[in-house]
């Protein structure tokens, strides 16, 4: 047990050095996770010898759960609508024509049989959300017309098409093909998967509203039990467990919340956490020695898929919205396979013990050099077809300030005798670079104008030096974008929406507190404040 857990450790710390080495090689991190597995497992310098591939699908399941909670969860709904529905197409019929061309090629090509090259082609027909996230995060890869919101939405969608047509081929393989029982499941698992995904997530964020959580870091366990309701309630009525975890985590990730900055952070570290045990573990679980026989069939599957499968789906998904040819180009290439894929081997693995292929290892040979090749080259083939944009910025999911700028937050009780009691905020004197952004009148909370009167028992939350209490302070961002209507126009000409208020101006990584007078400006980010959260 000490040794396991030894060991264990040692992994974790080697994988996170690894990080470091890959950055500087250039190399997807991910490919020194596997790596390392190879170097544990059977033909490796350990040749600790382990083919409990029952107990890896458990470990990885769990483990997707959590990527693609965290793949909805990190997406900004507001830079993610103009692409939503192009994302939707390529991670339903995208997925299911890269499946359907895969499976022929593998049928007529291959001559492998008909119902395995299918299981093939539903397998690797997802693009991976852990690859996809890790590189375009990793290397800051900002794309041209919201390329980068569109790769990750769909990497982060596609899983649970590619879930469904693997369970359903595998069914297929041990019941037999029956349409009306096919169409039916089909149905099931995408509408359980749906309702289970908007009832968790409006469930929990009721929740979060109406208790307060007894001690810090507790409604971050709660977010991670959410994410497992989420696919277990969905996966219990036959549906889609990952489309349901998929859609929670959207939900929660867009509702305003006090803590929003730290659920980030948290789920960034488990999430990398979760990317180097899935990585790990399929590494290990790969015998190295295999890959020979598989060598041939894999190459020319990998080939297939890059240049015909995934090209043939995009360019006649995304050409009828008048897409460029070059981001029709790098959305092609962009089809990385990933730890999704393997997973799903590995469960048909589990669940068919007479295939005459060896399934896991052609998907694994795949999916490392889909990662090596695509992986590698992605930001150089991204700036070769200039659809690199150095002014987007591709982690701009969630952003609260608190923690990050030298503002912080003061409260003012007016007692009987404070001779600011029923005046008007705009002829009150107040300290230099102060604001008032809060007032709490009994339960009330009221966004202040400079026409609000102050009442006895009122109490002031100003923005000078740090607050704390039970009313805690959510901030969330306006982006000034280039073209933008206001730009040029002065504060007290904005117009947020209701119960939001512009406290500070984030201008070239100065910090300005703002007066109604202060014009706004290109690039500029303006932070709001605003009592519509989730606790």
């Amino acid at each position: 047990m000490t040794i396991g857990i030894l060991l264990a450790g040692i992994i974790v710390v080697a994988c996170v050095f690894l990080n470091r080495a890959t950055q500087k090689a250039g190399l997807p991190v991910l490919v020194a996770f596997i790596g390392l597995g190879l170097l544990f497992g059977t033909d490796g310098i350990l040749g600790i010898y382990y083919e409990d591939y029952e107990t890896v699908e458990k470990i990885c399941t769990v483990a997707l759960i959590f990527i693609i909670f965290y793949g909805g969860f990190g997406t900004n709904w507001k830079h993610a609508k103009p692409v939503v529905s192009k994302a939707i197409l390529l991670s339903t019929l995208g997925v299911l024509f890269t499946a359907l061309l895969t499976g022929l090629f593998c049928h007529y090509v291959l001559h492998f049989g008909l119902l395995e090259s299918f299981l093939i082609g539903s397998v690797i027909s997802s693009t991976d959300a852990a690859s996809v996230f890790s590189i375009l995060r990793s290397k800051r890869l900002g794309l041209k017309y919201n390329t980068d919101s569109l790769l990750e939405i769909e990497s982060g969608s596609n899983d649970p098409t590619s879930y469904t047509l693997t369970i359903l081929v595998l069914t297929m393989m041990t019941s037999g093909i029956q349409l009306q029982s096919t169409l039916q499941f089909i149905i099931l698992q995408f509408a359980m998967g749906i309702f289970f995904g908007f009832i968790v997530a409006y469930g929990a964020t009721y929740i979060l509203k109406k208790i307060k959580l007894t001690a810090d870091g507790f409604d971050l366990v709660f977010l991670v039990g959410i994410a497992l309701v989420s696919y277990a309630v969905a996966t219990y009525f036959n549906g889609n467990g990952y489309l349901s975890v998929y859609i929670t985590g959207i939900i929660l990730g867009n509702q305003k919340m006090t803590n929003q900055k730290a659920f980030v952070h948290f789920f960034d570290g488990i999430t990398g956490l979760m990317q180097m045990v899935i990585f790990f573990l399929l590494g290990f679980l790969a015998t190295p020695s295999r890959i020979p026989d598989i060598f041939i069939p894999a190459i020319l599957i990998m080939i297939f898929l890059t240049v015909v499968a995934r090209p043939f789906a995009t360019f006649l998904l995304l050409k009828p919205y008048g897409c460029k040819f070059k981001q029709l180009l790098l959305v092609s290439f962009a089809g990385l396979r990933g730890a999704a894929s393997i997973v799903f081997a590995i469960l048909a693995t589990v669940r068919l013990n007479d295939l005459s292929i060896d399934l896991y290892h052609i998907v694994f040979f795949i999916v490392l050099l889909s990662i090596l090749i695509q992986g590698t080259f992605l930001p150089k083939v991204s700036k070769w077809l200039d659809m690199t944009d150095k002014n987007i910025d591709v982690l701009k999911s969630f952003s609260d300030y608190s923690d990050e700028v030298d503002l912080r937050f003061i409260k003012v009780n007016l007692n009987s005798s404070h001779n600011w009691i029923n005046q008007e905020i705009k002829n009150i004197t107040l300290p230099p670079d102060t604001l008032i952004i809060l007032i709490l009148r009994n339960k009330e909370k009221i966004i202040p104008s400079g026409k609000t009167i102050l009442q006895e028992g009122d109490q002031l939350i100003l923005s000078a030096y740090k607050y704390r209490g039970e009313n805690q302070i959510c901030l969330q961002e306006y982006i000034i974008e280039k073209g933008s209507e206001w730009i040029q126009k002065t504060i007290k000409d904005f117009s947020p929406k209701a119960n939001e208020l512009v406290i500070m101006i984030i201008r070239d990584s100065k910090t300005i507190l703002p007066s109604g007078d202060t014009k706004i400006e290109e690039e500029d980010i303006l932070v709001l404040y605003t009592n519509e959260l989730v606790r």
